[in-house]
């Protein structure tokens, strides 16, 4: 039985007909903006001083005379030119909770933008996994027209003679063969194309590039937020295959890029079709639509709360295009478990999650409904969300629809006759769910199943 409406293929997790809203940081919480340009003060404050700098101010129309000179900055490889470039479309992106942005800057008005950005959070990978995890060397074409970038100690490493030298391997000091020493001199310039190359050099120049990844999917975070940018970046492969694989990588990724991915996937995942990780479409990273969905269970088992919430409202939202059921519905016993530990929560903002994600899962088809009414604690757990009144009152009404959707189907009402007294105090007691409980009570008595269920049968009468 295909109870979903198909106008809610671009609706919100919770099934409204609305286009999905799109939230900031943190998860779940409905503050003032104040509290959102607090957290973002704050993550400012974390970042080195001397890599971001002081801010820039950027009159509205600057971005359409500098598209050019932004992408070449991101290509160059250069710290000031990075740096510049990040500062300005910090800022070109960043906009204030609930504020209209007229001149808000859409990716399809700057060739190569994405990719650029992209770009930064993948040269960023590619020098943070240990060696037995990265790909084979490449050729290194970020700054290959200069001789030092500005990233860590170069100009400290750089000889006044000999400006590789440094780069070179270090002998033994105790070794005096003749052929060690040898091996010291100046190599030839086959070294920029070894991964300990110009990019690696020192700690500090990895911690540089680290904050320009944080800072670049930062700023394709805010880029989602736009409506104009939002189904570019659902349709481009490369996106996507990074910020899954960011989210694969948590357990080694920085926790700020992880974070700055799930907000980016819960803004794209009403367009997300995942069968694009097997189109035609050129791959940059090997992700696949099971690795992708086991990438976002991951994160939905997790103990932090912004991240399990994240999870929870992307799969909400994914199962609302039937095109990525086959996709998720093998891992539906998983979900479900892990969704009824969510509503057990004392956070308001991972009830929210659980519920929208299950609303939308109700509606899927009848074996959906039947595996979570056997999931143990669910019908409880349903119950105590809409008993006790909740900061968003329209999660109390969904939780009630999903126990309407669950005792229509014949097989659940065994299970569901147990709670008859729990559904009729409700009914009596609580005036905005009455009319779902009185129809709750109505479709589990109204048709007996067997004789025991024909003596308690008063309330469709």
């Amino acid at each position: 039985m295909q109870k979903r409406d198909q106008s809610k293929v671009a609706g919100t997790s919770g099934g409204a007909a609305t286009p999905a809203p799109k939230r900031g940081r943190p998860f779940g919480t409905t503050g003032s903006a104040a509290a959102a340009a607090a957290a973002a003060a704050a993550a400012d404050s974390a970042a080195p001083s001397t890599l971001l700098g002081p801010s820039l101010q950027v009159h509205s129309s600057f971005a359409d005379h500098n598209n050019k000179r932004i992408v070449l900055a991101l290509q160059s490889g250069l710290k000031s030119e990075l740096t510049w470039a990040l500062n300005t479309l910090t800022l070109l992106s960043f906009k204030e909770k609930d504020e209209m942005r007229r001149d808000a800057t859409p990716l399809a008005k700057i060739p190569g933008l994405l990719d650029a950005l992209l770009q930064v959070v993948d040269d960023w990978r590619d020098i943070a996994l240990p060696k037995d995890h990265t790909k084979p060397s490449r050729v290194r074409l970020l700054g290959a027209n200069s001789v030092v970038t500005g990233f860590g100690n170069e100009y400290e490493a750089m000889g006044p003679n000999d400006g590789f030298s440094r780069l070179s391997p270090v002998a033994d000091p105790s070794n005096t063969d003749a052929s060690v020493h040898k091996g010291t001199k100046h190599r030839s310039s086959d070294w920029w194309f070894e991964e300990d190359g110009l990019f690696n050099l020192d700690e500090e120049g990895k911690t540089e590039k680290q904050q320009c990844a944080v800072v670049a999917s930062n700023i394709i975070r805010n880029f989602s937020f736009m409506p104009d940018n939002d189904v570019i970046m659902a349709q481009h492969r490369h996106c996507l295959e990074t910020i899954f694989q960011c989210i694969a990588d948590h357990a080694t990724e920085d926790e700020e890029l992880i974070t700055n991915a799930l907000e980016t996937i819960v803004n794209l995942a009403p367009l997300l079709d995942l069968r694009i990780f097997s189109s035609p479409k050129p791959s940059y990273i090997k992700i696949t639509e099971k690795r992708a969905v086991q990438a976002i269970m991951e994160m939905l088992g997790s103990s932090i709360k912004a991240w399990h919430c994240a999870a929870a409202e992307v799969l909400g939202r994914l199962i609302i295009n039937p095109d990525n059921e086959p996709f998720l519905l093998p891992f539906a016993p998983q979900i479900y478990r892990r969704l009824v530990d969510l509503l057990s929560l004392q956070a308001a903002d991972a009830q929210a999650a659980a519920v929208g994600a299950l609303y939308n899962l109700a509606e899927i088809n009848v074996d959906c409904r039947l595996k979570l009414a056997s999931e143990r604690w669910a019908i409880d757990r349903l119950l105590k969300v809409v008993r006790n009144p909740h900061p968003v009152p329209d999660i109390c009404r969904k939780a009630a629809m999903i126990l309407e959707s669950l005792v229509s189907e014949p097989q659940n009402k065994p299970m569901l006759l147990a709670y008859e007294n729990a559904f009729a105090e409700m009914l009596f007691l609580d005036g905005k769910h009455s009319d779902t409980f009185a129809r709750i009570l109505y479709e589990l008595t109204s048709r007996p199943i067997n004789k025991v269920t024909t003596t308690r049968g008063i309330w469709g009468m």
